[in-house]
């Protein structure tokens, strides 16, 4: 998931790409060893940084998909997309990124709560909200996933192991018959509000703000409901 990234007083850093993979036909993961990396929470992102032969440089933040080291980033490529292009058919194991992160407080869970949580993805808004899948451990989980189809859902495989402790509802918009998602939804497959969970939803602009305010319709704590945006 990709945002303009904001600049801030971090250091910036050189990883290797050591590892591509493709999760759809038009998304990445890139698999990245950072020296000195600081760790990090699961719902942060890092910014990367290009800079072309003539010095000319794009910088894009992405969601990082791991729940700690190797770092992985799975980016969604845009049309004209500058960075996401080169990210998603230029880069090869072996090469070079610029990054430095992890940026942001506000939009993470750590992995030492036990409240049950609810996670709401729109496309891409998965990448972080898989990072808090990947650290749980016991915590109950259930994940609202809108997608286009399924061909377009990332992680597609790992979703479909299963987990203990981890339910999962898809929402396919451009598969007849096409459906979005609703409060009878987020009724159905998410965490009654009396239960006090944690949400956290990630997306398009549109589409977080219409599920944040079907959560709060529903009867959750608008201070228990994180929201992540782009677009």
């Amino acid at each position: 998931m990709a945002r303009a990234a904001v600049p801030g007083r971090l250091t910036w850093r050189v990883a290797t790409v050591t590892e591509v993979r493709d999760e759809t036909a038009t998304a990445r993961t890139l698999v990245l060893d950072v020296p000195d990396w600081p760790g990090h929470l699961p719902g942060q992102h890092i910014d990367v940084r290009l800079t072309a032969p003539d010095g000319y440089q794009a910088q894009r933040s992405y969601s990082m998909a791991s729940a700690g080291a190797p770092l992985e980033l799975t980016v969604q490529r845009v049309d004209d997309g500058e960075v996401s292009e080169y990210l998603t058919s230029g880069v090869a194991a072996g090469d070079k990124l610029e990054l430095r992160g992890p940026v942001g407080g506000w939009f993470v869970w750590r992995p030492t709560s036990t409240a049950p949580v609810l996670l709401v993805a729109g496309g891409s808004g998965i990448v972080p909200l898989m990072a808090m899948i990947r650290a749980r451990q016991r915590q109950p989980f259930r994940l609202i996933y809108s997608v286009r189809t399924p061909a377009d859902v990332l992680y597609a495989s790992e979703l479909a192991r299963g987990q203990p402790g981890l339910d999962v509802h898809f929402v396919y918009t451009r598969v007849p018959p096409a459906r979005r998602i609703s409060v009878a939804t987020i009724n159905t497959h998410g965490w009654p509000a009396d239960f006090e969970p944690e949400c956290f939803v990630c997306g398009p602009t549109g589409f977080v703000e219409a599920a944040a305010d079907m959560l709060v319709a529903l009867g959750h704590d608008p201070r228990r409901v994180k929201t992540e945006r782009f677009g």
